[in-house]
């Protein structure tokens, strides 16, 4: 059998050995693309048999939230202060061994929060249920990363299980195209200079994942970390909030150190309820929620109850929510607000909208 592990440990020790300047930059980017490909291999050979893929929880509310973290680090506490849910709590590893979700009302917004086991180190290779627990990340729509502050190096640790479930963490996806070719080689083009990586290596990257005729353009100044998970397409990029829980036994100078080495949001305690509520207004604000007013052709605008939309929603995505049939029967829409030119404007469905707009939905 392949040891895909093995040949990775040889190829990151090549690299630990190597300086990295503008002559290696080339090496570097060939031994990346290698070690992307061996662990796609290894993780493919680890979920072959395997008995299921990830939990299965029911979405619900605006917004789905999950709490991240190594075992007994506060989780299932967190989950209790932020909702109404009822999270066993012990003073033991692995307490929770299925997703317990909860619901967080919050400014207007119906958020769910999900705590589940807690991963180990080799979790996106399968060890322990971390396989599953990194899978569920795919469908949430913000990560809370939850560190022991007697342990805050675990971050480390985390951020590297995550990445390597092909998730990005407060990342944006690069604005990079690529299309492939039956001819012509590697066409290539950039509206940016580029300081992480050059033409070179670009094209050796490409080459190295066999896209050996293709058209690519890129319009961000990327690295050759971002170039190989574009090539790849399997990543899932979400916001995320990293919380230090059981502050309380720490002091402001400790506090002070750990934030210059990790980039921490939020130092809270469930036991003392340590900034509880403010977690609360970082959750809301890093959803990066709108709120978005109906009312009805003849009748004043319903300020009560807004729609919760992500930033960037258009009319289509709030008909969307408002019933399954709008789209279809769309005729125009009347938006009044800051994304309208002037008080009742017509505009269509790809229009974007913003805070607390008023829309007017005509349909057939």
């Amino acid at each position: 059998m392949v040891d895909y592990n093995s040949q990775i440990k040889e190829i990151e020790k090549q690299m630990s050995e190597t300086k990295y300047n503008k002559s290696t930059q080339l090496a570097f980017g060939i031994m990346k693309a290698k070690i992307a490909k061996l662990k796609e291999k290894e993780i493919a050979r680890a979920s072959s048999g395997s008995a299921g893929t990830g939990f299965v929880v029911s979405r619900s509310g605006d917004a789905t939230v999950i709490l991240l973290g190594f075992p007994s680090v506060g989780k299932s506490s967190i989950l209790n202060s932020l909702t109404d849910a009822h999270s066993e709590v012990a003073a033991y590893a692995f307490t929770t061994l299925t997703v317990v979700p909860g619901v967080l009302k919050f400014m207007d917004a119906t958020i769910q929060i999900l705590d589940v086991p807690g991963i180990v180190s080799g979790a996106a290779s399968g060890k322990g249920r971390g396989r599953e627990v990194l899978s569920a990340m795919h469908s949430a729509d913000l990560a809370l990363v939850v560190l022991d502050a007697r342990q805050p190096q675990c971050y480390n640790a985390i951020m590297k299980e995550v990445r390597d479930a092909h998730i990005r963490i407060n990342e944006r996806k690069p604005d990079v195209k690529i299309k492939k070719t039956t001819k012509g080689g590697i066409d290539f083009a950039t509206t940016v200079k580029l300081t992480k990586i050059d033409q070179k290596t670009v094209e050796s990257i490409l080459r190295e994942f066999r896209l050996n005729n293709c058209q690519i353009v890129i319009r961000d100044d990327i690295n050759a970390d971002q170039l190989i998970d574009v090539i790849e397409g399997n990543k899932k990029y979400i916001s995320g909030v990293v919380i230090v829980n059981k502050s309380d036994l720490l002091t402001q100078k400790q506090m002070d150190e750990i934030k210059k080495k990790y980039p921490v949001d939020i130092f809270i305690s469930t036991y003392s309820r340590l900034n509880i509520d403010e977690l609360k207004k970082v959750v809301y604000k890093k959803l990066n929620f709108i709120r978005i007013y109906t009312k009805e052709q003849g009748k004043p605008a319903d300020m009560h109850e807004p729609l919760i939309m992500f930033a960037g929603t258009t009319i289509q995505d709030v008909c969307n929510k408002l019933h399954k049939d709008f789209v279809k029967r769309f005729r125009y829409a009347k938006v009044w607000g800051k994304s309208a030119k002037f008080p009742g404007q017509i505009l269509s469905l790809n229009h974007v909208m913003l805070d607390k707009d008023v829309i007017e939905v005509h349909i057939r």
